[in-house]
């Protein structure tokens, strides 16, 4: 039987609609499946005060009923509750005593970019080959060379505000013009790169600051997460995805909860995907020449978990493992700079960014820890706000809330090492409402983490104390709970050796020729910056390999 499409690809999300945008703008016949359903402009609330919501966002509650695990995401409210996941239908299970929150499961076209918080950074090549400079896991098989002009590409199409700051360990790339630093923000940057050496820019993040390809420049409403009538922000399904679309070569199933790559008893090779129908709860399939996940990499595990016993592709037995999240918030400090205070506003511009401070520890120039290996980056930013925890009551109350607090709070975002024991399988117990078994989750953070905790802190306060704050606070979490980064990755890792690796540098299977995984699963290690540039990159640049070896007939 003929296959019905060229191309399919699973997932519409950050790499999903890369590949589909790709993929038939050169001429392909691409079907691109979601289990989500089709995101609209009527659907984004970014401009709704919450007095005009039923529960007035307040009902964390009630959300919870349905919603347990998605409701610790920060992007999940009373506004747009209902673009996640139903936790109670499509549950995950975890290892007994290691806790793991599966968050920002959404169930809309576009996936994690309707939500995501934007930050867009580039890997070093240090990032990329860990282990040749300090011994431990594994390198990549690429070089930073390898990814920069695809980090190129992805950056004029996206829009992404920065400061080119000539720091190795954070690359510079095409950057829009910057949204600008606080005062507050200025004075911290200033002295502690005159007084550690450290840099703090600005957060290089995916929001237009001059109108690019139709979509206007961001007017600083502030909630991203609700969505963006005016397309400033990148989200693919009003981007890559309608790029696709408009080439009347792309059809888009919605609502498809994928659960099985399908293949040829013959040749081996995929011949498509099987989904049940989220509406009807009828299985279905699609068949083409080419099959790609793009799932999110949990997501895409799980169907070749799903897809034969042991799993597909999996002839290396490393499927699975690996399985890596930053550590979020994990330490950092917060200070105050009553010489900077300013008037208090209730409906300034808000701008969706902050500050972000580059890895210094662990580097080629810098110092070395003795604690721990690989690094870490601050996010944060510097504002004035009013003093809503003032003491007292009534019109002292009143008079003591508008005397502005100035403030600046740092947080640190780290490496988690890539442990073969951390690690997802399929519940033998459990299956959705869909009738696919589920994922039982085990990862845990180790000593390395928690020694990074440790030091977040620590370098947080120095931080501060440079600046010249006042009310310096420190904070650490020592007992973060993986999953809160919402940075999941390395599960389908990839390598040179079929032995050890599921991936090619291409994110192509080694079992399967006809069968790419591109999303995060392909990571080796994580870094500490957020990896969905990465992603992205990757995926171009995949796609890429992939158009040319079907033009040599190697696929």
């Amino acid at each position: 039987m003929q296959p019905t499409f060229d191309i399919l690809v699973v997932g519409s999300g950050a790499s999903g609609g890369w590949a589909a945008k790709q993929l038939t703008e050169a001429g392909l016949r691409v079907a691109l499946l979601d289990a989500g359903r089709p995101q609209q402009d009527k659907n984004f609330t970014e401009h709704e005060q919450a007095y005009q919501l039923k529960y007035r966002n307040q009902a964390d509650a009630y959300l919870r009923r349905t919603r347990p695990v998605q409701k610790d995401c920060y992007a999940c409210m009373e506004y747009n509750a209902d673009w996640f996941c139903n936790d109670l239908d499509e549950p995950y299970t975890t290892a007994t005593g290691k806790p793991f929150s599966w968050q920002g499961r959404t169930r809309m076209i576009g996936g994690r970019t309707n939500i995501w918080g934007r930050q867009s950074y580039r890997l070093s090549q240090q990032d990329l080959k860990g282990k040749s400079f300090d011994g431990y896991g594994d390198d990549w098989p690429v070089n930073y060379s390898d990814l920069a002009p695809y980090y190129d590409q992805v950056e004029k199409y996206v829009g992404i505000t920065g400061i080119s700051e000539n720091v190795p360990e954070l690359p510079d790339g095409h950057f829009q013009p910057p949204m600008g630093l606080t005062c507050a923000e200025t004075l911290f940057r200033t002295r502690v790169k005159d007084k550690l050496g450290w840099t703090a820019t600005l957060g290089r993040s995916a929001n237009l600051t001059k109108p690019t390809n139709g979509r206007a420049p961001c007017h600083y409403c502030g909630p991203c997460e609700r969505g963006c009538i005016t397309h400033s922000y990148f989200n693919s399904a009003f981007t890559t995805v309608a790029d696709a679309m408009r080439t009347g070569r792309c059809t888009l199933i919605p609502n498809a909860m994928v659960h099985q790559v399908l293949l040829d008893p013959a040749s081996g090779k995929a011949r498509g995907v099987s989904y049940v129908d989220r509406t009807t709860r009828q299985t279905r399939e699609v068949t083409a020449k080419v099959v790609l996940l793009c799932a999110q990499a949990l997501e895409s595990t799980r169907i070749l978990l799903n897809s034969a016993p042991g799993g597909l592709a999996n002839s290396s037995g490393v499927l699975g493992h690996y399985l890596m999240d930053h550590i979020w918030v994990g330490g950092g400090a917060s200070g105050d700079f009553p010489e900077l205070a300013a008037k208090a506003s209730v409906n300034g511009p808000r701008r969706p960014d902050g500050i972000y401070v580059i890895r210094f520890q662990n580097t080629p120039r810098g110092p070395r820890s003795k604690d721990f290996l690989r690094g870490y980056g601050f996010q944060g930013g510097g504002a004035t706000s009013f003093s809503m925890a003032a003491p007292g009551f009534g019109a002292a109350y009143k008079k003591a809330v508008l005397d502005p607090q100035t403030s600046v709070r740092v947080v640190g975002f780290g490496e988690c090492l890539a442990r073969y024991e951390n690690h997802v399988a399929l519940d033998p117990n459990v299956v959705d409402t869909f009738g696919i078994p589920v994922l039982r989750i085990s990862m845990q953070f180790g000593d390395n983490e928690r020694a990074m905790i440790r030091d977040m802190a620590k370098t947080g306060v120095q931080m501060m104390e440079a600046a010249g704050a006042r009310n310096v606070q420190p904070f650490e979490v020592p007992d973060r709970i993986p999953g809160y980064g919402i940075h999941e990755v390395g599960v389908a890792r990839m390598g040179d050796d079929p032995k050890t690796s599921v991936l090619n540098q291409f994110m192509q299977t080694h079992d399967i020729k006809n069968l790419f995984v591109m999303d995060g699963s392909c990571f080796v290690s994580i870094g500490c910056q957020n990896p969905t540039l990465t992603i992205m990159a990757l995926a171009v640049r995949s796609c890429d390999y992939l158009m040319s070896e079907l033009k040599k007939g190697n696929v």
